[in-house]
């Protein structure tokens, strides 16, 4: 039986959003998994090396289902909830979790990693993270690509043509290149999401924050309802997420 508008939203704005878990969704929406496989290939990669860096590793939960970690791992991390959940997780992994915020200079010595990951950070320094990578390093993360999750965006802000631009994989190589960086390899996807309830929305809006900025129930109360409606009506709202693996590398020194 349908459930209340009113009950999908106190639930849905109730509920913690710390962390990088997405399991409240399950049974409530879906998502496509990119076909590479970011957190195994990551894995392998930082098996192979001594120093590494995760940047904006949210609650460390991606960092964490590494098999081996190197010697020297550290982590940034900006969000006080995130840091904390992170700490508790990566710290008995010998992991140093440093608070701090997502803007420029990270705080590290020049050279300092062999490899530098990154899963869905929302902003990449690139001047910062050549800084950072020893000449010959690498820099190996999975990007939320342009016009992710379009269809919800526009059904809360309406048209947004410039935005939709934003990310796109052509200007993060032109930028890691303009960085002093290398492009390894580049791809993309276009993976399909569906929201089974308006409380599913909510929660997704409440922790992927940069989806719809300023984000809030009451005042997007009237839209809410409006969907709400339509899923009833018409069945789960569809939407696609757009992910982008890169990998980048620093040259030797000649």
């Amino acid at each position: 039986m349908p459930r209340p508008f009113e009950e999908l939203v106190a639930e849905a704005e109730s509920v913690s959003v710390e962390g990088w878990d997405f399991s409240w969704l399950d049974g409530r929406a879906t998502e496509e998994r990119p076909s590479w496989g970011y957190q195994r290939a990551m894995g392998r990669r930082l098996a192979a090396v001594s120093a590494a860096l995760d940047v904006q590793t949210g609650g460390g939960e991606v960092l964490a289902g590494a098999e081996k970690l190197p010697t020297v791992m550290a982590a940034t991390e900006s969000w006080p909830p995130n840091v904390d959940r992170a700490t508790r997780l990566l710290h008995p992994r010998g992991v140093v979790v440093v608070a701090t915020p997502d803007e420029p200079p990270l705080p590290f010595a020049d050279e300092a990693f062999e490899l530098v990951t990154s899963r869905h950070p929302a902003t990449v320094w690139w001047p910062e993270i050549a800084r950072v990578l020893r000449p010959g390093g690498t820099y190996f993360a999975q990007h939320v690509g342009h016009s992710s999750v379009w269809e919800l965006v526009e059904y809360f802000l309406g048209p947004q043509p410039e935005a939709s631009r934003t990310r796109h994989p052509d200007d993060e190589s032109a930028a890691a290149k303009a960085a002093g960086l290398e492009i390894v390899g580049v791809r993309a996807e276009r993976l399909r999401m569906e929201f089974f309830d308006v409380g599913a929305v909510i929660y997704f809006l409440r922790k992927v924050i940069w989806t719809v900025p300023g984000f809030t129930v009451e005042r997007y109360r009237g839209r809410l309802r409006e969907l709400h409606e339509k899923i009833e009506a018409e069945g789960p709202f569809l939407a696609h997420s757009s992910r982008t693996l890169v990998e980048a590398r620093k040259p030797e020194r000649a």
